[in-house]
């Protein structure tokens, strides 16, 4: 218990916005051959959202609740840049000359409200992974299946991913 509360503590350092934070491990299933998966998810309230994490399972609960927090600071400190108006280009090549209009402009196709990300699908046919923290006017809760939006293109870390999400 001691080691989450330090951890809350130091992803205070990276946000002095933090308004709460709840933080939950549980240890779901109990297979044979192995002990107990730890899942750990965690539930940060900030101005403007609500980030959050949950981590694969691990059989190490301390591994468990490092790589949720981890993962953690990482959103947050996401989540500060996208509020302050800043995105990250990786790399993305620019619209062809007198496509830029058209490059940013795509449809709502898929959602996932629970696990918090959903899929747009561009003029063009591609689909573009975004998340919660990538919607800048809307809530997921609010967005429908066919909404168009204008974002902007970022690299994720597998593919290119949505960045500032707003409704057109």
């Amino acid at each position: 218990m001691e080691n989450i509360r330090q951890k809350v503590r130091k992803l205070e350092q990276f946000s002095d916005h933090i308004i709460g934070c709840r933080v939950m491990v549980e240890a779901p299933h109990r297979h044979k051959h192995q002990g107990s998966l730890y899942n750990v998810r965690i539930d940060l309230t900030v101005p403007g959202g609500e980030l959050v994490v949950k981590r694969e399972p691990h059989e190490d609960v301390y591994v468990a609740i490092r790589d949720a927090f981890d993962a953690a600071k990482r959103r947050l400190l996401s989540f500060a840049r996208k509020r302050r108006g800043e995105v990250k280009h990786h790399g993305t090549a620019p619209p062809p000359p007198g496509m830029e209009e058209q490059a940013a402009l795509a449809k709502v196709s898929k959602i996932d409200r629970e696990e918090g990300f959903g899929f747009l699908e561009t003029e063009q046919g591609e689909e573009i992974y975004f998340t919660r923290q990538d919607l800048m006017d809307a809530d997921m809760d609010e967005l429908e299946i066919g909404v168009r939006v204008r974002y902007a293109l970022a690299q994720g870390a597998r593919q290119p991913q949505a960045a500032a999400v707003t409704l057109s």
